[in-house]
């Protein structure tokens, strides 16, 4: 179990490095990706494997006893997380063959890909708050990179805008981490989980912490009011690196956010946790009517990025055994769907030359498949059943009306509604109308794509990721009662500390 725990940080290291060495050779290049990123994958799923039947993992690096050392950690919500992100490197890795440009590809784009994933894997592994930190910084060195690769005016300005807010949110976490360790002499999580919720520390001092990081992993997650800067750049890249940027950056800082506040920050639950359901609310809100506000495809999709945060928000803030579920489950619902739904954009960006909802119309007469893989994922975003997002609300809205929260449940209701119309505006836009007259000579595929390999390529991850989104919905209850016992985990801190720290707890 323990190799295992260290696989997932490992082999995109190994894989960021081989690609390094292979730098003048692309073609080679590409094969060892797509062979890393299917590694990575085979390797989350036994992780998970693992710690669903033999408990939390836990590796202390160099023989260190915890809290004195580096820890990695893996309880069931750490593997789901992993295995995720497993599933979106092997899924962008393939649609990149054949979306990603030449000169990308020869500037670095394939071990800058691997890397991000490895500081993504370290931040779900990592045991203590400054290795948090430190990958962190890997994800964000990696991901201002990617995204600014290739230099497009548009692409500098959303980069800038995207590192600028980041660098606040890393400078605010790093003032945090060091209030934190001058008043608990610790940075191990779970000693922290005993330190802070003993009453050794001032609860004043405690809270306030609580709202450093509320504030510094709300930026990351793109939670209300600190969300403007994701729908300002996670347009202006390449579709595969926005694909894996929605599926995997901002539920790092989800994950954050969940971890600390069912671990680290207990002593004021009433307070921490109803501020935490009141931004999911609002987070649902502006994020679902910016959404419906927008003419271009990609734009559109990253406003709802935004809005499924308040869902995931909403689970934590409810924070019962069945809203936690339902947050884990809405977790790995919508990191399909919506990676899904970008990856289907990059096509008809492909096939039309455009964006621009206005200047798309006609695929569903020349492209009836590419249609039906928007479509799939597009409702199972709205929450129509029997699609995974059906019963990952449904989860939510159960506990809310259980906890008697009226308020957030007629939020989440009303935010659906508002989602499915803006799918729909999607789909009557781009592919139901018929195609303006003025671009009736726009091209049917990219001089690339004219091959079955190169569309085969860039369909089958959508494939794919719409396939399980059906599967989700269909056979939801294993799915439901791994996410059940992962929630279990979170809400038992005491299970946790055992296994880092050993004894008693």
């Amino acid at each position: 179990m323990n190799g295992l725990l260290i696989l997932p940080i490992l082999i995109p290291l190994m894989t960021a490095i081989a690609l390094v060495l292979a730098w003048n050779h692309r073609a080679i290049q590409r094969r060892i990706s797509v062979a890393g990123a299917l590694i990575l994958f085979l390797a989350a799923i036994g992780l998970l494997t693992s710690v669903s039947s033999d408990g939390i993992a836990v590796v202390q690096i160099g023989d260190w006893p915890a809290p004195f050392g580096i820890t990695l950690v893996a309880d069931l919500f750490s593997a789901v997380m992993v295995t995720m992100t497993g599933l979106m490197g092997l899924a962008v890795a393939v649609y990149s063959l054949s979306s990603m440009d030449a000169p990308r590809e020869s500037f670095g784009y394939y071990p800058l890909f691997h890397v991000l994933l490895m500081g993504v894997n370290g931040a779900f592994l990592t045991g203590d708050m400054f290795n948090l930190y430190v990958w962190f910084e890997v994800m964000l060195i990696a991901s201002f990179v990617l995204m600014a690769l290739g230099g497009e005016r548009v692409q500098l300005e959303g980069a800038i805008k995207y590192v600028t807010i980041n660098l606040v949110s890393s400078a605010l976490f790093l003032t945090a981490i060091g209030i934190l360790y001058s008043v608990a002499g610790t940075l191990n999580m779970a000693d922290l989980a005993q330190r802070l919720n003993s009453g050794d520390v001032d609860p004043g001092m405690v809270t306030a912490l609580s709202m450093m990081f509320l504030i510094a992993f709300g930026i990351k997650a793109a939670v209300f009011p600190l969300f403007f800067w994701l729908p300002a750049s996670y347009h202006t890249p390449p579709v595969a690196v926005t694909a894996i940027f929605s599926g995997l950056l901002t539920k790092v800082g989800v994950y954050s956010l969940i971890r600390v506040f069912t671990l680290i920050f207990l002593r004021d639950v009433d307070y921490t946790h109803t501020l935490i359901l009141v931004i999911a609310g609002f987070t649902m809100v502006t994020g679902v009517l910016g959404a419906v506000a927008q003419t271009g495809f990609r734009r559109l999709l990253s406003f709802h990025i935004v809005s499924q945060i308040g869902y995931l928000l909403m689970g934590l803030g409810l924070f019962t055994e069945l809203a936690l579920a339902g947050t884990v489950f809405f977790m790995v619902h919508v990191i399909i769907a919506k990676s899904a739904l970008f990856l289907v954009s990059g096509a008809v960006y492909q096939i039309a030359g455009t964006y621009d909802l206005k200047k798309l119309g006609g695929l569903y007469k020349s492209h009836v498949g590419l249609s039906m893989m928007f479509l799939l994922p597009a409702l199972s975003l709205a929450g129509i059943p029997p699609l995974s997002g059906f019963w990952a609300k449904l989860t939510l809205v159960r506990a809310g009306l259980e906890t008697e929260e009226y308020a957030i449940v007629a939020v989440a209701l009303g935010v659906s509604i508002l989602t499915l119309f803006s799918m729909m505006k999607i789909w009557a836009e781009a592919f139901w109308k018929d195609r303006p007259e003025s671009d009736e000579a726009a091209s049917d595929g990219l001089p690339e794509l004219r091959t079955s390999q190169a569309w085969l390529a860039l369909v089958a991850p959508i494939i794919a990721l719409g396939a399980l989104t059906i599967v989700l919905g269909i056979a939801a209850e294993p799915f439901f009662v791994l996410a059940r016992d992962a929630a279990r985990q979170l809400l038992d801190p005491a299970s946790y500390i055992q296994a880092v720290l050993g004894g008693t707890p």
